[in-house]
């Protein structure tokens, strides 16, 4: 019977939905430049070879703390860090953890966050009651104090022999306590979708609650958490980087822009700013085109602005 029941008539307007805001978003010059900056950053996780040729473990101890060339010019452009490490390369290569680490906790915050404010809207009940109690318990914690609570714990035991293990366990803490304002989000969109028309039209004709769900609802309420994981992204980076600074989050040897922050500190007041002010840089500009981004797709999304 479920093979019978038509496309959800939201379909269509979901779909002009999203190319109406993604033409507005096409118009904007904030829009543009961010997305040009996260473009870059993106390629620089990815593919750090096509922004330097250096290797960022080869180290020299008589090149040590090398102030950047005129010009950003010669063999070191961006200067050498304490150990002779060229600064440039090791920026770019901290990149990748920096962008894996907020995505894989985006992504797990983001799917949690769904189903659990789908099961909470849609059945209620005891089920939204036990849902509802423990975003209350969750999301009156910070993410970076629950993420210091949790990390404490694995203090010294954390390997840095893969880019996964680095990162594991950061990732897991920040996920624990980013997924509270997805679930709000996708609750209250299911409490104001379940009850219309097409979504009781596909009871009567049978379909399952999983096909309901996740067929009809859940394109509704993916918009309003679309439009703040942007947003939410710049976030978690900033706090990845506080994590890293505390001396709790992403160890060394491994890289990031947390940790070279942590250790250009060190340096700063004895005049190598630049250790401190280009991990500094690319972090506020990297979060800045993350929030312009977001802003500008809440307000393309948002029906009361089109």
């Amino acid at each position: 019977m479920s093979e019978l029941i038509a496309p959800s008539p939201s379909a269509e307007r979901q779909a002009s939905l999203w190319s109406d805001a993604f033409r507005a978003m096409r118009k904007r010059p904030d829009v543009i430049i961010a997305t040009l900056v996260l473009l870059i950053v993106f390629a620089m996780a990815a593919f750090p070879r096509l922004f330097t040729d250096k290797d960022p473990t080869v180290c020299l101890g008589r090149e040590a703390r090398l102030r950047p060339d005129t010009w950003f010019t010669g063999d070191h452009p961006l200067g050498t860090d304490a150990f002779g490490c060229d600064f440039a390369a090791t920026l770019v290569h901290g990149t990748r953890p920096t962008i894996t680490l907020a995505l894989s906790v985006i992504v797990v915050s983001v799917v949690v966050g769904l189903v659990l404010g789908i099961y909470a809207g849609y059945y209620g009940r005891w089920v939204d009651g036990l849902i509802s109690r423990a975003l209350d318990v969750f999301i009156v914690i910070p993410m970076l104090m629950g993420a210091v609570l949790i990390l404490s714990l694995f203090r010294g035991r954390v390997s840095a022999d893969s880019l996964m293990e680095t990162i594991a366990a950061p990732a897991i803490a920040l996920a624990l306590f980013g997924w509270m304002e997805f679930c709000r989000y996708t609750r209250a969109a299911t409490l104001e979708t379940k009850n219309l028309d097409y979504v009781v039209a596909a009871k009567c004709l049978g379909a399952s609650d999983r096909r309901i769900m996740f067929k009809h609802i859940l394109p509704n309420a993916i918009v309003p958490v679309t439009a703040v994981i942007p947003t939410t992204i710049g976030g978690i980076i900033v706090t990845e980087s506080a994590l890293a600074v505390l001396g709790i989050g992403v160890q060394p040897p491994a890289t990031s822009w947390g940790v070279l922050l942590s250790k250009g500190t060190e340096w700063a007041g004895g005049g190598y700013v630049y250790l401190f002010a280009w991990p500094l840089a690319m972090l506020i500009l990297t979060v800045f085109a993350f929030a312009t981004f977001g802003d500008a797709l809440r307000d393309a999304l948002d029906p009361k602005l089109r």
